[in-house]
This record gives structure tokens, sequence and C-alpha cells, in this order.
């Protein structure tokens, strides 16, 4: 059957604004969510000091610095960091089109998962628009390795993922997630899911400037002992491989444009997903972008069909 897919793009319905801090400056962080126009894609804006804005289209050329989050730019004077949860919940809603206003370096990290932004996306309301989606669909599989880890796009008839993580510590181990991605299984099995780190690494990411706005609100930590030191626990047993697949979700969504493929991942992150991403799209042997045939708001991929799409390549604005 294959699950149901949108066939027009959408924005939102109103504007809508969050305010945290940054998990790794530490500082307050103020984003709005605005509605944008058919074929506009996810565009940030950043509000600099002297009122300047530096922008970026959520897509893979603009991708940045990978070690720690997904970061949009080259400079940290004008760059946007830690966008991954804000787009995994954008790509798996259906969004297309919005214009996310930054007050801040980096997106805040709320609770270190996705549902914040599920919650804000949803207060305002997702507003269909009188154009078709584009999908990229895979044709073969496209493969990267690096060490031990390796990433892989397949065919397959829908939008689906496959991640797989294995740490040398005994409360984590190997752990794997495998589903077919749909508004409600992101809902439901991956938006709760936070962001996760040990004790030992605490000392020198504070030496790095990093992780200086992460706590046990914003955060899963692993104590020397191999313990979860945050008295609520675990929101999933395997909350670990639940958070790297949201993470995935949000890396894979700078395609800027939904993809119908299996992505299957061993030991990744944030690197590993943006190198995958750039080899499939790099291939145009690799993929065809396709549409609905029909005029319904809903569709399926058999339903999809490959359109003459010169100078759509919305991964290279």
């Amino acid at each position: 059957m294959g699950i149901e897919l949108l066939g027009f793009q959408t924005t939102i319905a109103s504007p809508v604004t969050l305010k945290g801090i940054g998990v790794h400056s530490g500082s307050e962080v103020e984003i709005t969510f605005h509605p944008a126009e058919a074929d506009a894609g996810i565009v940030f804006q950043r509000v600099l000091a002297d009122g300047r804005v530096s922008e970026f289209k959520a897509v893979s050329s603009q991708v940045g610095n990978t070690d720690l989050c997904t970061v949009l730019g080259l400079s940290p004077a004008t760059s946007i960091a830690t966008i991954e949860h804000v787009m995994a919940a954008i790509y798996a809603l259906g969004l297309d089109n919005l214009l996310i206003e930054v007050h801040g370096a980096e997106m805040p990290i709320m609770d270190g998962s996705s549902e914040p932004f599920i919650e804000a996306i949803e207060q305002s309301g997702i507003q269909a628009l009188a154009v078709k989606r584009r999908y990229i669909r895979v044709l073969k599989p496209v493969r990267v390795e690096s060490g031990a880890s390796w990433s892989e796009f397949m065919p397959y008839d829908g939008m689906r993922f496959e991640v797989e993580i294995d740490f040398d510590c005994p409360l984590i181990g190997r752990q794997s997630w495998k589903g077919d991605l749909t508004p409600a299984v992101f809902k439901r099995e991956l938006s709760r899911a936070r962001t996760f780190g040990f004790m030992r690494d605490v000392e020198r990411l504070w030496a790095g400037g990093f992780a200086l706005g992460s706590s046990l609100e914003n955060s899963v930590v692993i104590s020397d002992d191999n313990t979860v030191i945050n008295v609520e626990g675990l929101r999933y047993a395997d909350e670990f491989v639940r958070h790297k697949t949201l993470d995935a979700v949000g890396d894979l969504s700078l395609a800027g444009a939904p993809f119908l493929g299996c992505y299957r991942s061993y030991r990744g992150g944030h690197k590993m997903n943006a190198n995958a991403l750039k080899a499939l799209l790099s291939d145009p042997s690799a993929y065809e972008v396709v549409e609905t045939a029909s005029q319904r708001q809903r569709t399926r991929s058999r339903d999809m069909v490959a359109v003459a799409a010169t100078g759509f390549a919305p991964w290279s604005a």
C-alpha cells in the first residue's frame, strides 16, 4: 500500500514564538516561525546585534560545521547552529515553506527533543498551498563509509529510516530503530527522545566553549558508573537510538525536498548524515524528481510521476 504523502506544499497558518537557551552558548534565544509562500523553502534569518540579518536556506550546500551539531554558515559571527531538532519537527510534520527569525546564534535547546517544536507548529496550524509538492526519489544505492561507520540511501516505496548505534557503554550498547516516517510515528516514537552525553566529556566540552547551556533539564546525562543521572530516567528504554534517528531526520531534511527511499546508518552522526546526503545529491543518476499525478492533498508513492525539473535543485540554493 505505501504510506500517505502530501501532494501539495504547506506552510503554517500564523506566526508562533519560542524562547529558551542555546545548549552550547548558554545564552537566551528567541525564535519565531512565520508563514511563507509556496516554493520559498525553509529559510533562517539571524538578527545580529547591530540590526543586520544573515540569511540561510535550510539546504545541504549551506551546511558548515557538523562536529557536535548541524550548523548553517561558516562564520560563528553570522551562522546558526543546532538546527537539527527544529528541522526534524518541520520535516516530519510535512512543512515545506517557513521563515524562521532567530535572535541568537543557535536554536533554543528546549527540553533536548523535538516535542516543543512539534507543539508550537501544531498550535499555529498547518495550511495547504495550491502548488504541488516535489519529492526526491532514490533510484539506486548510495553509500558512504568512515572507519567502522557507514550510511546509505536505498530505493524504497515510502520514507523510511533504519538507524543503528553501537556504544562502548553497557547502558547503551547496540540499539536500532526502524520505521516508516509519518507525522504520527515521529510524534509517538521519536519526537520526545532527548540529546544525551557523558559526564566524562563535560570538562573537555566546557573548555572548548561547548555545552555551556547543557543541564539535566535538556539532556540525558550518563555518569562515570554508566547510569542515568536524571532522576526521571529515560523516556524510552532505547531513547539513545531514537534521538540519533531524530537527528538523522533533521539532517536529511536539508535535501531541500522530502526524499522517497530508505536511509540506513550504522554508528552515524551529523557528519555522516551530511556526507551521505551530499553523495546522493551529487549523483544525478541516483535520484529523480517526482510529484503527484492527482489533484488530491493526500497521495501515495506509487502515484508519483517523474517531472522535468530543469533548475530544480533546492539543495544547492
